[in-house]
């Protein structure tokens, strides 16, 4: 044994403290360093540069709904149709998204009141294998416009995905015309489909349901596309310009209706439901 390794041996190193609470959050895009407590509290919005992170569904839930909410029943679907496998079974990665999230598939509904406003609230968590589009997101999207449309309320959906679930294969792809059905049954009962783009909402989400809304909104800073940046630049050998696909410059480009921060979203959406779907008519 070296003198080295007698001597680090000796001293009396104390135990690594373990604790469950992270106090400081490290925004992505500024680099500040933040109490979590902080940016919990401000609605995990960045207080120093004002971006947006990302926020599962439950929590959407309670920023959104006055109080008494509930979650409509995820639909049951067939779980790995394909018997896919790649580094790991399909199987495996589904247990371990539910596992993490507490969540059946990557898009939950939940009915409630926005400011007094009946409605019906779809959220897809990026968390759940990012978000990405399969039997269980389509099946949940139809559920969801059924029960707006069995209630006469509006559907709001809050997109974020990577696009389309690859060990799905074709019948991911399938998603996109079924939730454009249902999106066609809102439209033909009367009911107001509203879309909030979060960050990212990219590939077959945006090419169907993410971008069909009668009204589209944006989160400060969302990335929003279908192909990725640098797929589009060796495609058309072209540099693209600064901020290209993000909420603000689709906005200046005419690509969506508004950009609204999170803390302004609530009250929001319950004026478009108001004008969209007056009190009369809802009745």
């Amino acid at each position: 044994m070296s003198w080295l390794n007698r001597v680090r041996q000796s001293i009396p190193f104390l135990p690594k403290r373990e604790t469950s609470d992270v106090l400081w959050h490290k925004c992505p895009q500024c680099e500040a360093m933040v109490f979590t407590k902080e940016f919990e509290e401000n609605l995990s919005v960045c207080p120093r540069c004002g971006h947006h992170g990302r926020i599962g569904p439950k929590k959407r839930f309670d920023l959104l709904f006055d109080p008494g909410w509930e979650t409509l029943s995820p639909p049951q679907t067939r779980e790995d149709p394909l018997k896919f496998r790649d580094s790991k079974r399909y199987t495996d990665r589904i247990k371990a998204a539910r596992s993490a999230t507490g969540e059946q598939d990557a898009l939950i509904n939940a009915r409630g009141a926005v400011e007094g406003r009946r409605a019906v609230i779809g959220v897809q968590d990026f968390a759940f294998m990012g978000g990405s589009m399969g039997l269980g997101v389509g099946a949940a999207f139809l559920e969801g416009a059924r029960a707006a449309i069995a209630e006469r309320v509006p559907y709001i959906v809050f997109t974020a995905a990577g696009g389309a679930r690859m060990q799905e294969g074709i019948l991911s792809l399938m998603q996109m015309p079924r939730t454009t059905v249902a999106i066609a049954e809102l439209k033909e009962a009367g009911l107001p489909y509203i879309v909030v783009l979060t960050d990212p909402t990219t590939g077959g989400v945006t090419a169907s349901y993410a971008m069909l809304g009668d009204v589209q909104i944006a989160e400060p800073g969302a990335l929003i596309g279908f192909a990725g940046q640098r797929v589009i630049e060796s495609t058309i050998r072209e540099k693209l310009p600064e901020g290209f696909q993000r909420a603000e410059y689709l906005l200046e480009h005419g690509m969506i209706d508004m950009v609204v921060p999170r803390a302004e979203l609530r009250h929001r959406l319950a004026q478009l439901v108001e004008y969209l779907q007056p009190r009369d008519s809802a009745a």
